[in-house]
This record gives structure tokens, sequence and C-alpha cells, in this order.
């Protein structure tokens, strides 16, 4: 029986702009059956402890062989 992967996605990446809706798009488009899961776009900015925070008591909530996502700009190389 094939099972719909399950991806969550965690970002800093806010939700005024396209790039959620980009990331879930290029997803989609390699995986169409996956099922997408928000944990949060609203990690504080460079923030890496937050969103390891957000991330470590989302994940033990999802089954085994979820694929979690997370994007958090540590601030190396940002003006």
């Amino acid at each position: 029986m094939f099972k719909r992967p399950i991806i969550t996605l965690l970002s800093d990446f806010g939700l005024r702009d396209s790039y959620v809706a980009e990331m879930k798009a290029t997803i989609l488009s390699i995986c169409p059956e996956a099922c997408i899961v928000d944990i949060s776009h609203e990690v504080r900015k460079f923030n890496i402890r937050m969103g390891a925070f957000l991330l470590a008591r989302a994940a033990r909530y999802f089954p085994k062989g979820t694929i979690h996502v997370a994007v958090v700009d540590p601030g190396v190389g940002t003006e």
C-alpha cells in the first residue's frame, strides 16, 4: 500500500511574500501526492535556537518517516 509522504515546513520566511508558496510548489512539482504541513513560518529572523525548539517540539507528534524541512537563515553573509 502506497502512503502519501508527509513533509513538514518550518522557516523564518514569514507570510508576507511568496517564498512559502514557492517552496510548496517546488515540493509538489517533485511529489504531487505529498501532504505538506506547516509547523511555522514565523521563526524570528536568524534565531536558529527558536527554530530548533519549535521543530523538536512538533516533530515528535508526526509518524515515523515524516520528512522535516527547516530553513532559518543563520545570518552568515547576510547584510
